[in-house]
């Protein structure tokens, strides 16, 4: 079967889209191939076509857990084999989960990057066919990317224990970074795929604003179809929704700190259409393929082009005219001042959130390797009464040398055991005759039941018993009531993986120059944006293609610089006509016009003697003198 015919069986697609066709061939040609994509680019068939087409399983290495489990269930309804490992599962559904991989002919293992290092997926992946190792959000790995996780250096150490090609995909990276990419990888030939990244639909918009609430509303108004709004606190996606509500629009938020279950319903009405706006932090948009989006809004600066462009590259993915806007006034600029002094504490306060973080669990020197911890900031910073946005960002460094893993939108499965003797289970009569079939529905299923809490997929179970989830997970209390199960319910929470015993004070190894690194390369990207906040002569779209390393970029002709320059041009057609009829009185030559209008900085000479030729035309003056 061809990669064409493989794309229509189980993709139902006719062709490729541009790139997606060479990166493919390079795959199957057993190339290391690193391919830069456009959000919305199609960078999952990439690889998901050569993966169908070869031997073996392709490990998949993504951070976003949301976006693993969604690829996972859409492989799954083509009919394809696939399962993930994320950091929300304990030792024994590790297990299980590698298990499966290496003997249930599975076509796709997802796994996020700080599983990788750990002894147990090394044991299980050298025993595994590996047809190709897949990078997802490639730039995690360079030290020059703007989300640079250690975690990922592990792909480095994995290509020493599998024999496979990588695929790396990413859809931001500058020239350094890619190049920084394929150094880490180990790439044994530099085969860089890039998409051009021009979105020729979607109008880059900036607009210096004192009253933003009053021109979110405008635009809203005046915008048809649906739209996002990011900002950067979760109480501010709160505030902005109800605003809009308030004032007719019908809105939403979305972030992080809100249960799985909202938030996989508030992202199922957007996507429906059941609510036009989303305004959100950037925890929504991984993964969320809706290809109408009319506008996207940021109603606060990001701290980094890359993150704008992979934003408000949700836009218009149908093709069709949609709008990014960035909002902006001079306290946007103090802010991002700022914002790097907060982004990076001294490493003497963030040696001690270090230590805070173990004596808060009660952690002792030596000790604590392998522990996953339930972290709540909020508790934390109550009790060691410190400041929350310092404390998170040195938390965060902590992660980027190495100690541990901090993931902050982690899916706890629910977890069931069957908690009476098999023989006894049988003679238990339950009122509700489901109670009895859907235990029989678990341990039909899931083994293990009956000595330690199995993690359970809920949508399954509830399928098979004929209910909806939130009825399945009524049930499971009532079984737990009467001491038949231990129910474990599932949970949405922000987890610290130790991935190293407590140092002794002194010896925690903070890396000063990665820091010192880390710190130069944030100040320069937040400048970035400030330029580009502020510029009034470049267009934006070649602005931020430059950045991306893609020069001399034709101006797009839509954004708001060059829809400035295009009105600018009436004005030539006013001053002539003023300039022929009064200072000349209709008497006039080419070489007076020229000598008026034309000069570097001005008008063109074609652009004088276009709009001479338009004014003649019609009528509004006269012919030249001869």
């Amino acid at each position: 079967m061809t990669a064409q015919e493989t794309l229509k069986e189980y993709w139902g697609y006719d062709s490729f889209r541009p790139k997606q066709e060479e990166i493919v061939s390079a795959a199957l040609e057993g190339r290391d191939v690193l391919a830069i994509l456009p959000t919305g680019g199609g960078k999952s068939v990439c690889f998901q076509v050569p993966g169908m087409m070869k031997d073996g399983i392709a490990i998949v290495v993504t951070p976003l857990i949301a976006l693993m489990k969604d690829q996972v269930q859409n492989l799954t309804a083509r009919g394809i084999r696939a399962l993930c490992i994320n950091a929300g599962m304990g030792r024994r559904e590790v297990d299980n989960a590698l298990n499966n991989a290496l003997y249930g002919d599975f076509k796709f293992l997802y796994v996020s990057p700080e599983r990788l290092g750990t002894r147990l997926f090394q044991n299980y992946v050298q025993e595994m066919k590996v047809s190709y190792i897949v990078v997802d959000e490639a730039h995690c790995i360079s030290q020059w990317g703007y989300d640079f996780r250690p975690d990922y250096l592990q792909i480095g150490k994995l290509r020493e224990l599998v024999d496979a090609p990588v695929i790396a995909l990413t859809a931001t990276a500058t020239p350094q970074v890619a190049e920084d990419i394929m150094e880490r990888l180990g790439f044994k030939d530099k085969c860089l795929i890039k998409s051009g990244f021009e979105r020729p639909n979607l109008s880059y918009i900036v607009r210096r604003a004192e009253d933003k609430l009053g021109q979110l509303l405008n635009i809203c108004n005046s915008v048809s179809g649906t739209g996002i709004v990011y900002v950067r606190s979760r109480k501010k996606t709160e505030e902005l929704s109800a605003f809009l509500s308030a004032n007719g629009v019908s809105a939403s938020f979305y972030h992080a700190g809100l249960g799985q279950q909202s938030r996989t319903d508030r992202q199922e009405q957007w996507k429906s259409d059941k609510i036009r706006v989303m305004v959100c932090t950037n925890a929504f948009g991984m993964g969320i393929d809706k290809p109408d989006v009319r506008f996207v809004i940021h109603f606060d600066v990001p701290d980094s082009p890359e993150a704008y462009f992979q934003e408000a590259g949700r836009g218009g993915r149908d093709g069709k005219r949609s709008f990014a806007v960035m909002l902006w006034n001079s306290s946007d600029v103090k802010r991002l001042r700022q914002l790097e002094t907060v982004s990076f504490p001294s490493l003497e306060y963030i040696e001690d959130i270090y230590h805070k973080v173990h004596i808060f669990y009660q952690i002792p020197y030596d000790a604590g390797v392998g522990r996953q911890l339930k972290f709540n900031l909020e508790e934390f910073c109550k009790h060691f009464k410190l400041q929350r946005s310092s404390a998170y960002y040195a938390i965060q460094y902590i992660e980027k040398t190495s100690h541990w893993t901090f993931s902050e939108d982690v899916d706890i499965s629910t977890k069931v055991q069957i908690m009476v003797d098999r023989n006894d289970l049988y003679d238990i009569e339950f009122q509700n005759p489901k109670l009895a079939y859907l235990l029989e529905i678990l341990m039909r299923r899931y083994t293990g039941l009956y000595s330690y809490p199995v993690p359970i997929d809920e949508d399954f179970v509830a399928a098979q018993v004929g209910v909806q989830v939130p009825m399945l997970r009524q049930m499971l209390y009532q079984l737990s009531l009467e001491h038949v199960i231990r129910y474990v319910p599932c949970d949405h929470a922000t987890v610290i993986f130790l991935h190293h015993d407590r140092l002794r004070p002194k010896n925690v190894n903070l890396d000063p120059k990665r820091y010192a690194m880390l710190k130069s390369s944030f100040g320069e990207r937040m400048q970035k944006m400030i330029d580009y906040i502020s510029e009034e002569d470049t267009c934006r779209s070649a602005y931020l293609l430059e950045y991306f390393g893609q020069s001399e970029s034709a101006d797009c002709g839509t954004c708001d610089v060059c829809r400035a320059s295009k009105s600018a041009k009436p004005s030539l057609e006013k001053e002539m006509t003023a300039y022929i009829n009064d200072e000349m009185s209709g008497n006039y030559t080419l070489g007076d016009i020229l000598s008026r209008f034309a000069a570097p900085g001005r008008y063109s000479p074609d652009e004088c003697i276009s709009t001479l030729r338009k004014l003649i035309d019609s009528g509004i003056v006269g012919r030249m003198s001869e």
